[in-house]
């Protein structure tokens, strides 16, 4: 129970690092949180490898300005082998284009979150897989 607490902690951790990198640097280094061959599916579209996900943070930041911030919620992990581990969660998605202060509203999007992780030679993770499913969205664009 220990090491299922403290893998899931790391794993949390993780993504919430990930995410802040997305919100507050663009993702502009998001890239370099997936395995070179990794996959990175939303509703719209499926990125393969870490340049096509490099380059997805780069036409996101061309769009103009815009504000976002992802939730990370009901945090799930599970060992698949010493090496991979899968984790799920909830993802509530606030964003909207424009220079901050902008309304509040309510998420722009709810998605279920499914990561594949693999532990690498110097003992990090890194993202083989991540999948995005919606399960609400309004009206408002998301860059995915």
């Amino acid at each position: 129970m220990r090491q299922t607490l403290s893998i899931r902690q790391e794993f949390e951790a993780l993504a919430i690092d990930y995410w802040h990198e997305v919100d507050s640097n663009w993702g502009e280094n998001a890239h370099e949180f997936y395995t070179e061959d990794a996959t990175f599916t939303t509703s719209m579209k499926t990125r393969r490898g870490q340049m096509q996900i490099q380059e997805f943070y780069r036409s996101r930041r061309q769009r103009g300005a815009r504000v976002s911030l992802h939730i990370v919620q009901n945090f799930r992990a599970e060992a698949i082998s010493d090496n991979r581990a899968r984790c799920n969660y909830i993802m509530s998605l606030y964003a909207a284009d424009g220079e901050p202060v902008l309304p509040s509203r309510p998420p722009i999007m709810i998605a279920a979150v499914t990561e594949i992780l693999v532990r690498q030679p110097d003992q990090s993770w890194r993202y083989s897989e991540r999948t995005l499913t919606a399960l609400f969205r309004d009206e408002t664009p998301t860059t995915g």
